[in-house]
């Protein structure tokens, strides 16, 4: 999950290297660095910052390869860091992923004479270069030879002296994306890197690489065989990956909940139908209506939008759907009876457990779905159908307008396939509309952010949390504990208010609080007692409930009110207080929000 970018071109290369990989910090911020032939290598521990300042400030030279990293093999430290090079000092490279036979390569490697200067995987990488040399006629067969020997995931861009203006890069399993430019040609783990240069992106697929100069680049197959590969026009603006203002990615990313609720649900609402038109399923329209059984895969945030959708495709649908995480699904020896499908959901569309749950349901025969933001993606392309969010890109670790995307999105596929089956065109109607008035009211609770930031700053200093949600809102109290604890490491465990009873509550005190999602619903007096379960036992209780609810006010210590919605959307209003208040909190405490401890933002490693 570390970040690459790479250079080639008539330009200076080392400040366009440095600025790729201040885009790509949110990869990894362990350690940086970068190689630019004819100048050197340089490499720091920490972020970016570090890494400028040990940069010379006449570095030479039109192209390079640079790195940031999230360590996996080896601690934080200089050495570790990459570029790293060969025995010789004449190949450099820098690399995503992991070698999984670096142990028996690096004892091969090192009874042969070759002495190694980190504890990486991805050093082994260059002296098996470095070792095929001996054995090709050209660098680019070396280069070749050695990936075919190494078992795991890749995504690397690989130089050497003799040839200073081209870079070879190559993928399996970690991402890689070309830039396509005029005279000059670039090279990233993330496309967000490259559109300061260039819009037109060219995605290497598993078990490809290219040869890139300044004004080539040519594709191929690990078999040598050309590929007519087509660059795609990102319409991303790099104005959207700024800050604009606000003091962290997050709380911009936060704040730009109502226009990605517009733009996910924009040309897909059949109003007078009571429809929602997925064009991404359209071709499978026929083997959709013969699903029987729905497993929903993914991690992190997504796993709980998978929640919420387990609910609502349920009620609206009327098939079985269950969640697993996929870091567990392909272990499991899970029966599949027939028209099953499955659906992947992920905010990079690469997460590495998602994408081996996604091969082995594909090895089993079963339909693939997709609801994936980032275009163009492993995932998205693998997936027999599949639905983009269209949230733009995001930058913060911690995952907002995406998991919001990801809720309504759901939410659009529940109606399509209730659409399909029991759901009464009435029903439908008023669903759709009310999924077009959502972002009016996001805006009345974004309206309340300075009342949440008071709330935050009232209980940062507790060192332990609950959530507690029923039914739709099962999965948003999972959410609500998961952007406490990644951002500001505070304790918190998420609950079904109906297991509180069943342990949980033994740990309730005045120094334990716990947040309830309680909005006027289906289950709004199980929750109340719940509410009252704790108060009892001199627990505090924040409250997120519907506007005007005067009984739950009186009973809690704080509340925070949305707007009133149909049942089934209130996750997605619910999200955005949670959102604030884990936010606020964080940075209340002065933490690196954006950029949270041992955190990553895309998962392209088990």
């Amino acid at each position: 999950m570390c970040g690459i970018f790479a250079y080639t071109g008539d330009q200076a290369a080392a400040p366009l290297l440095l600025d790729g990989l201040r885009t790509l910090e949110y990869r990894g911020y362990d350690s940086a660095g970068m190689f630019v032939p004819g100048a050197g290598s340089f490499r720091s521990v920490g972020n970016t910052d570090e890494l400028q300042k040990v940069l010379p400030s006449d570095i030479s030279g039109t192209a390079g390869i640079a790195h940031t990293r999230w360590a996996t093999h080896g601690l934080p430290t200089v050495d570790n860091a990459h570029p790293h090079r060969d025995g010789s000092g004449e190949i450099w490279l820098v690399h995503n992923g992991i070698i999984e036979n670096y142990k028996e390569l690096k004892d091969e490697l090192t009874a042969k004479g070759h002495h190694f200067g980190s504890e990486t995987d991805t050093e082994v990488l260059a002296h098996v270069i470095q070792d095929e040399m001996e054995r090709n006629d050209t660098f680019e067969h070396a280069v070749v030879a050695a990936l075919k020997r190494v078992h795991g995931t890749y995504g690397t861009a690989i130089m050497h002296t003799s040839n200073p203006n081209t870079i070879i890069t190559a993928r399996m399993g970690s991402p890689i994306a070309i830039g396509i430019g005029d005279g000059e040609n670039c090279i990233a783990s993330d496309a967000s890197a490259i559109l300061r240069h260039t819009k037109d992106i060219l995605y290497l697929n598993d078990g490809e690489y290219a040869v890139v100069t300044p004004n080539e680049y040519h594709v191929y197959t690990l078999d040598h065989e050309k590929l007519d590969a087509t660059p795609d026009t990102i319409e991303w603006d790099m104005e959207e990956v700024q800050k604009q203002g606000f003091e962290h990615f997050m709380l911009k990313e936060i704040m730009e909940g109502p226009e990605v609720l517009r733009n996910s649900a924009r040309g897909r609402i059949l109003v007078e139908e009571g429809n929602a038109k997925l064009g991404g399923l359209e071709e499978h329209e026929e083997e959709l209506q013969k699903i029987e059984r729905l497993i929903i895969v993914a991690c992190g945030s997504a796993y709980n939008a998978g929640v919420y959708g387990r609910y609502l495709i349920e009620e609206l649908v009327g098939i079985p759907v269950q969640i697993e995480n996929a870091s567990e699904f392909r272990y499991r020896a899970l029966i599949f009876p027939p028209n099953t499908a499955t659906l992947f959901i992920t905010q990079s569309g690469e997460t590495a457990d998602v994408r081996a749950s996604l091969q082995e349901s594909k090895r089993r025969g079963l339909l693939t779905l997709g609801i994936v933001n980032v275009v163009g993606s492993t995932i998205a392309r693998e997936t027999d159908a599949g639905v983009y969010n269209h949230a733009g890109p995001e930058v913060s670790v911690a995952s907002t307008k995406a998991y919001i995307s990801e809720l309504e999105v759901i939410a659009l596929l529940a109606v399509y396939l209730g659409r399909q089956r029991r759901m009464s065109p009435g029903d439908g109607r008023k669903f759709v509309e009310e999924i077009l008035a959502l972002p009016e009211k996001v805006e009345r609770i974004l309206q309340q952010s300075e009342r949440i930031k008071e709330l935050a700053e009232k209980y940062k200093d507790y060192d332990d949390f609950y959530y507690i949600g029923r039914k739709y809102n099962f999965g948003s109290a999972f959410e609500g504990a998961i952007k406490l604890k990644e951002i500001s490491y505070i304790h918190a465990e998420g609950y079904g208010g109906g297991e509180m009873k069943h342990g949980p509550i033994a740990l309730i005190s005045e120094q334990f609080p716990t947040f309830a999602i309680v909005p006027n619903d289906s289950v709004y007096e199980k929750m109340v007692s719940n509410i009252e379960e704790t108060k009892a036992r001199s627990g505090p209780v924040i409250a997120i409930v519907t506007e005007g609810d005067e009984n739950v006010k009186n009973i809690v210590d704080d509340v925070i009110e949305i707007p009133e919605t149909l049942e089934t959307l209130t996750p997605i209003l619910t999200a955005f207080p949670l959102h604030l208040f884990a936010y606020y909190i964080a940075a209340g405490k002065g933490h690196n929000v954006d950029r949270p401890r041992n955190l990553a933002k895309s998962v392209t490693v088990e």
